[in-house]
């Protein structure tokens, strides 16, 4: 979904948060069978990238150690062995040239990808609300003012300028704390778009207007009546922002200026697959796989957030029920006709 369209949606209605409450939600969730399959991925991905250290050590291995022993030095470095080196002790096969394991690498490397997108995700809906919410209650001179730096802010490439930013910092400063911070603080705008339409959109209604009768400062309006209902359209939001960042880190590292070795991560290590693609395949088809089922999987699951929260909005991903709607439709027909 495009940051106009959310934006348009948030200023048609405002999008509150199901009076049902969360057990409304989940169920509506577990509802969509696209939705739950593509949040229990997501899920195993999360437990995988937590509990890496112990999934390297049940395979016996770790990231770092070289296994010289385990490639064809004559041949350039290929690993020894059918698809990439695969055996009962190398789940993945191993590194080309290094003879690092694959497993140990993919699984660390996961902690790597989703830990970043998760804080560039984070710093970037921080930054939309506060930016947001300060357009909308503030004065007119401020609205201006944050919409037209929000204007500057949606307009600016963000490769180029990550490109740019991540080139000259110096290399000791944490590459994923720094890609955090980067893609966090460039692509805020258009969270800061939805929050602003939002707010205006509520502060014209009565609980806002009885709140502001009582003596209420607008941080407390803002804290009490409107982050509550702002909650649907952010999460919304959020949840559709996190496989985009995943993308940006990978893209970044495979640029050659995201994370650099030896801490692994999967644009990372797509970097230096791409030469390898003929001699050891499973080298680049491995984390590339786990990249795409990510980013769809995590696609998916917003789509379902964003229909679990507001009930009236049909969803785009609907699997399997074209028969059941036209069912539907047809007895609706029959029982206008009748």
């Amino acid at each position: 979904m495009s940051e106009a369209l959310l934006v348009q949606e948030a200023g048609a209605a405002p999008v509150a948060a199901p009076a049902s409450g969360a057990r409304q939600f989940w169920l509506r969730l577990r509802a969509q069978r696209a939705a739950a399959v593509a949040a229990a991925v997501v899920l195993l991905l999360l437990l995988a990238a937590l509990a890496a250290p112990l999934l390297a050590a049940l395979a016996g291995q770790d990231p770092d150690t070289y296994h010289p022993d385990l490639v064809d030095s004559a041949a350039g470095g290929v690993p020894i062995g059918s698809f990439g080196g695969i055996s009962a002790d190398h789940w993945f096969g191993v590194e080309p040239q290094t003879g690092r394991d694959l497993f140990a690498r993919v699984v660390y490397g996961a902690r790597v990808s989703l830990g970043v997108a998760v804080a560039a995700t984070v710093l970037q809906v921080a930054i939309g609300l506060v930016v947001g919410l300060a357009a909308a209650l503030g004065s007119r001179w401020i609205d201006q003012v944050l919409s037209r730096i929000t204007d500057i802010n949606v307009a600016l490439p963000l490769m180029v300028i990550a490109l740019a930013l991540l080139a000259i910092v110096p290399p000791s400063f944490p590459r994923p704390v720094l890609i955090a911070l980067v893609i966090g603080g460039i692509n805020w705008a258009g969270t800061s778009k939805i929050v602003r339409a939002q707010a205006l959109a509520l502060k014209s209604l009565d609980f806002v207007s009885a709140a502001r009768l009582a003596g209420r400062g607008r941080w407390s309006i803002a804290r009490r009546e409107l982050l509550p209902s702002l909650a649907a359209p952010v999460i919304t939001y959020a949840a559709l922002l996190f496989p985009v960042n995943i993308t940006v880190e990978a893209a970044l590292s495979f640029l050659g200026v995201g994370i650099k070795p030896p801490t692994p991560s999967w644009g990372q290590m797509l970097t230096e697959a791409d030469t390898w693609y003929q001699s050891a395949p499973t080298y680049l088809l491995i984390p590339a796989g786990l990249l795409f089922v990510t980013v769809l999987s995590l696609t998916v699951l917003g789509e379902g957030v964003r229909t679990a929260l507001d009930p009236r909005a049909a969803s785009r991903l609907r699997i399997g029920t074209g028969r059941k709607e036209r069912k539907e439709r047809g007895e609706r027909t029959k029982e206008r006709a009748s």
